[in-house]
């Protein structure tokens, strides 16, 4: 069998008689008392999601974790979920401040991520929900968050299964030489447009391979992988899952799928708009099923749709709620220059079957019959989205929101509402509803609407390369 030197340079581990890593499973506490024991897990990465959609957290001794982390969790400063994206300390969060101290939460384990990362030699990987030291849920981090509405919705006798797709561009540049160019003049891994081409994706294959295996041998189930448009664009494709065990594959992936390319000497960025031409998304598809499986938003008797009258509430739910979420769909200044018409990034707040103009896109039948929310960029923190995409579909079929008729044609050219076009925008809207307030908190709608000030308040300061060229020599 010929080796793979990436997957090797990264620390993978394969079967020299299938080619496949070896171990791809989820871990008992067992297996990680057996793997301890042994040497083969020296090392415990315990991580949580900050607001960014960023892993934090520690790297811990394999048997220390046994012997104090697993019982106790591991302590960090709360204010991992009150700094912007360069880890500044900033105003404006109840829960994290200079005067309240910057106190410690706990980042509680939850067993049942435990999972290999075999990208990283002898460490697993486990993520951690956030509490107070006296057990109490940290309401604002994302993961709590979107545990509150699986929970609403379990309630009124539904779960929510997801999947997401995740774009990125590969570059040929590593991270630290990418900084150092200050990201101008960087080589895609492709040069031209690849979308669905097959030597397209040979040209990257040892690389995306890497990536494929590693995912699997973090007990993902992968189905895919394809180019886009833009130059050095594809996209990796996940089997679908309940809603937190999806959102949770999702940041490890991102996470990983760095990792991977940068201990071979590329960089990746899921940046939503990373250059003039098509940006990065990361569609999620989702449906709402009973509590024993049930496929209750389908109904063959529909014969135009396939539809119940539960999946049109929730689609209505989602029409009727999208520009109040854009601030979950797209948390950063940049989320917004991916909303370009004919780019197939989405402007028209509409749904239509099977329609790639619309922001909401009816897709399946039957058993796959699900919703894909076409808003979101690759820069996307899942566990928000899909907690807006769960508040607003319950919202729907609560109130029996009545659907719109599906749209025909091109949503860019109808004069349909528009996804909100900046941040401050999408924050107003987010801040000032009172169905945000109800549905996830007064807490958690200030201190999200507090991380867009930070946002707007950097870039306002910032002098742009735009502006140096625009005004240097001719102002």
């Amino acid at each position: 069998m010929q080796e793979n030197p990436v997957a090797f340079a990264a620390g993978f581990s394969l079967c020299p008689e299938t080619g496949i890593l070896a171990g791809m499973s989820s871990l008992s506490i067992e297996d990680l008392r057996a793997g301890v024991a042994s040497g083969e897990i020296d090392t415990v990465v315990v991580a949580m999601t900050d607001m960014q959609g960023r892993l934090v957290g520690k790297r811990i001794h394999g048997q220390y974790f046994l012997d104090d982390t697993l019982k106790h969790g591991t302590e960090g400063c709360n204010y991992l979920l009150a700094v912007d994206m360069e880890m500044n300390t900033v105003d404006g969060y109840e829960m994290s401040s200079w005067e309240r101290g910057y106190s410690d939460f706990v980042m509680s384990p939850d067993m049942s991520t435990l999972r290999r990362i075999p990208w990283q030699p002898g460490a697993v990987m486990v993520l951690a929900d956030v509490k107070w030291l006296d057990g109490k849920d940290v309401v604002a981090s994302p993961r709590q968050v979107l545990r509150k509405q699986i929970a609403a919705l379990a309630a009124s006798g539904m779960q929510p299964m997801v999947g997401t797709e995740l774009e990125f561009v590969l570059f040929n540049n590593s991270y630290e030489d990418a900084w150092d160019k200050h990201y101008i003049g960087l080589t895609p891994a492709n040069q031209y447009n690849v979308d669905y081409s097959i030597l397209g994706g040979s040209r990257v294959e040892p690389l995306m391979r890497s990536i494929r295996l590693g995912m699997a041998g973090a007990g993902m189930t992968v189905e895919s992988i394809k180019g886009e448009c833009n130059f050095g664009q594809h996209e990796i494709a996940f089997h679908y899952s309940d809603a937190l065990s999806n959102c949770d594959n999702h940041v490890i992936y991102k996470n990983g799928a760095k990792e991977i390319v940068a201990a071979a000497g590329h960089a990746l960025t899921f940046m939503a708009k990373p250059n003039e031409k098509e940006g990065n998304s990361s569609h999620i598809h989702c449906s709402f099923r009973g509590l024993d499986g049930s496929m209750i938003m389908a109904d063959d008797a529909d014969k135009e749709q396939g539809l119940s009258d539960i999946g049109r509430w929730f689609i209505a739910g989602q029409v009727a709620h999208l520009r109040e979420l854009a601030l979950l769909f797209a948390p950063n200044i940049n989320s917004y220059k991916r909303y370009v018409p004919g780019s197939f990034a989405p402007t028209a707040i509409r749904w239509g079957r099977d329609n790639r103009t619309c922001a909401l896109r009816l897709v399946g039948h039957g058993e796959s019959l699900r919703l894909e929310n076409r808003v979101p960029g690759g820069d996307v923190n899942p566990y928000m989205a899909v907690a807006g995409i769960i508040a607003a579909g319950l919202d729907g079929i609560k109130n029996k929101m009545e659907l719109e008729p599906a749209f025909e044609g091109n949503a860019y050219a109808s004069d349909s509402q528009r996804v909100p076009s900046t941040m401050l925008e999408a924050r107003n809207l987010w801040a000032n509803s009172a169905w945000v307030k109800e549905a996830f908190g007064a807490e958690v709608q200030a201190h999200y609407t507090n991380m867009a000030d930070i946002e707007m308040a950097a870039y306002g300061k910032a002098v742009t390369s735009w502006e140096l060229f625009r005004n240097f020599e001719r102002s």
